[in-house]
């Protein structure tokens, strides 16, 4: 298998009635995530300012193994099960990373 980092970025639509229950789900799965999963190396999640429910997440995980085992985790299993409703629409992208820096 590749060592080599996975970048995604997903880009979601989440219906804006249920926009609140999704964003508290997104929070607690990316905390989770970072707390537990040492290939986890970053999740960001922002939204579109003058449209909310458009919510973009911009993924990096150590490698393709590490990908593969944050699907299979408790909490990642959750927040799809629960969000599924919310979610009116999902694009996965892999993207290439050209510069991803951040001070310690």
């Amino acid at each position: 298998m590749s060592r080599e980092p996975v970048v995604r970025m997903a880009e979601l639509e989440i219906d804006p009635a249920k926009l609140e229950a999704y964003r508290a789900l997104l929070t607690e799965e990316i905390e989770a995530s970072l707390a537990l999963e040492d290939g986890v190396l970053s999740l960001s999640a922002v939204s579109l300012r003058n449209n909310p429910n458009l919510i973009r997440i911009l993924e990096v995980y150590a490698d393709q193994e590490a990908y593969e085992a944050h699907l299979r985790t408790p909490h990642f299993l959750k927040y799809k099960s629960e969000t599924a409703g919310m979610v009116t629409s999902l694009l996965l992208i892999d993207v290439d990373p050209i510069v991803m820096r951040a001070k310690p």
